[in-house]
């Protein structure tokens, strides 16, 4: 049998179709496109299909409540040192002292949404990437204040809810501290700015406020 060019054109063409379509549901390293990180070979049963709802849910929604209220990635005792050592891909989430109250939290999501086109600014005071949170570590460590920017910030202490950046001095208080020293050099905010940012993302938990100093 005798086959032309054009056989071996179509041939040539769906073999790279092929090619293209498995990379696209497998990817390089054999994982499935679709599967969220579960096993393939079984299906998900409701309330694993509810956890990815939850998980993807929007941002101060109840069903993003109801997956951050559980998780435990954040805490007192979380530091920058350990943070450091995340990959950039990894999210802290979940608050670090008590437990989250739903009618704060979806007032501190909706606060924070005038602040979306500042990229130092988290959406979800308790979801933070963990690239955000090393970059803002750069700024605490890097950014010196000048004695009217250092008033500044002491005043932002003191009218903060928490005393301060955050209610112990955790990873947030430090990857806060160096947000305020960005928003005041690079943006010339005041110590009220501060401070109203800070109780938005407040990241303790509860419906009230501790007013402590950094325990």
């Amino acid at each position: 049998m005798r086959l032309n060019n054009r056989t071996f054109i179509l041939g040539g063409f769906l073999g790279v179709l092929g090619v293209a379509y498995s990379a696209f549901l497998f990817g390089a390293n054999g994982t499935s496109f679709f599967s969220f990180g579960f096993n393939q070979n079984q299906p998900l049963d409701t309330n694993t299909w509810g956890l990815v709802q939850e998980a993807h849910a929007a941002a101060g929604s109840v069903e993003r409540y109801n997956y951050l209220s559980v998780q435990q990635s954040s805490s007192c005792g979380l530091q920058p040192a350990t943070v450091d050592m995340y990959s950039d891909e990894q999210n802290i989430q979940g608050s670090c002292c008590s437990k989250m109250d739903l009618h704060r939290y979806q007032e501190q999501v909706e606060g924070l949404k005038k602040y979306s086109e500042i990229d130092v600014i988290p959406k979800d005071p308790y979801d933070i990437s963990a690239a955000l949170a090393k970059r803002l570590f750069g700024y605490q460590q890097n950014i010196t204040l000048t004695s009217t920017q250092q008033a500044i910030y002491d005043q932002a202490v003191e009218l903060s809810d928490e005393g301060g950046p955050c209610c112990c001095k955790c990873w947030r208080w430090y990857a806060f501290e160096g947000q305020a020293k960005y928003l005041v050099t690079e943006y010339g905010w005041g110590a009220e700015e501060i401070a109203e940012l800070w109780d938005l993302q407040d990241g303790c938990g509860g419906s009230g406020h501790s007013h402590g100093a950094g325990h």
